[in-house]
């Protein structure tokens, strides 16, 4: 997977999919013991392509890097970087980027009746409930998140 032209701003770093090849990684037929080991000469490969595997929307797709620790107890942590695709509804429970009074944030929609929250999952954030007076666009769904461990 890889992108270019980032934009940069104060909380998350935007990237588009390179349109190019995509990169054909190795993937093990098998699936990948977290209790006890498999024998190795089970191991078989297939290729599999990231872009084609996460990206279901290619042309309202893009990436973000997480600046921040708001998000923690979602799994989303500082330098993570976020697969959002901007084709699908906000609903709530969904964690989404918004656009909100001329800044980005990543937060979890709270969605009831005619009030939106953007919820934190980190206790040490307030919500951020939405008033009339308040622009916000909700800009994209977030559909992955990339760690490096």
């Amino acid at each position: 997977m890889t992108s270019k032209q980032p934009l940069k701003t104060s909380s998350l770093t935007f990237f588009s999919p390179d349109e190019g090849q995509g990169l054909h990684i190795p993937l093990s037929r098998n699936m990948v013991s977290a209790g006890f080991p498999s024998p190795a000469d089970d191991f078989k490969e297939s290729r599999i392509s990231l872009d084609a595997t996460l990206i279901k929307n290619k042309e309202a797709t893009f990436y973000a890097r997480v600046s921040g620790k708001s998000m923690v107890n979602a799994g989303l942590d500082d330098g993570d970087l976020l697969i959002i695709d901007r084709s699908l509804e906000a609903e709530n429970g969904k964690i989404a980027v918004c656009f909100l009074d001329g800044e980005f944030t990543v937060k979890r929609l709270h969605i009831e009746k005619n009030t939106i929250t953007l919820m934190p999952e980190n206790k040490s954030y307030k919500p951020i409930k939405v008033s009339k007076d308040s622009d916000l666009l909700i800009w994209g769904i977030v559909t992955y998140v990339i760690k490096a461990v």
